[in-house]
């Protein structure tokens, strides 16, 4: 299942949509974060300098909050680059499934889990076409890093 269907007019969409997003990288990754961490408490478990951080406030000033949140978008962004191009696409996405399944051993249910959460920023903050056009996207990573992890033997 390595190719993709995203027509022109999608990735252009999706593109655009997520530039929004991209364009305060920093900032509303560490929102997505923040809130991933403060509605879902598990998921912080996996981070060992999060775990005793309970306030959002506390999570918001915390660098290594920021820093993981511009990654988390960094890749997004690299990928949303290659809609039209799955080996490209595949070639971002393979490994980092690979680390988070093996090396990491994140939950891959933590997944939709932050991609649901950029959708519902991307709504709060740019409107419902924004994280319609987007959707699609959000669908292909966690489709794609099922895939990785049933792959790794999950």
């Amino acid at each position: 299942s390595c190719s993709m269907s995203f027509s022109e007019a999608e990735v252009q969409s999706a593109r655009g949509a997520w530039e929004k997003m991209y364009a305060d990288a920093e900032d509303n990754g560490t929102a997505v974060l923040v809130r991933m961490f403060t509605e879902h408490p598990d998921t912080k478990s996996y981070f060992t300098h999060f775990k005793g951080m309970d306030s959002a406030e506390e999570m918001k000033q915390s660098d290594q909050v920021r820093g993981h949140g511009k990654k988390v978008f960094t890749a997004i962004n690299d990928m949303v680059q290659h809609l039209d191009n799955s080996e490209a696409f595949l070639g971002i996405l393979n490994p980092l499934g690979k680390k988070h399944a093996t090396q990491l051993k994140i939950d891959p249910r933590n997944f939709r889990i932050i991609c649901d959460i950029i959708l519902q920023v991307m709504e709060e903050k740019f409107g419902g076409d924004c994280k319609a056009s987007f959707e699609k996207v959000t669908n292909e990573i966690c489709t794609h890093l099922n895939n990785v992890y049933k792959e790794a033997g999950w």
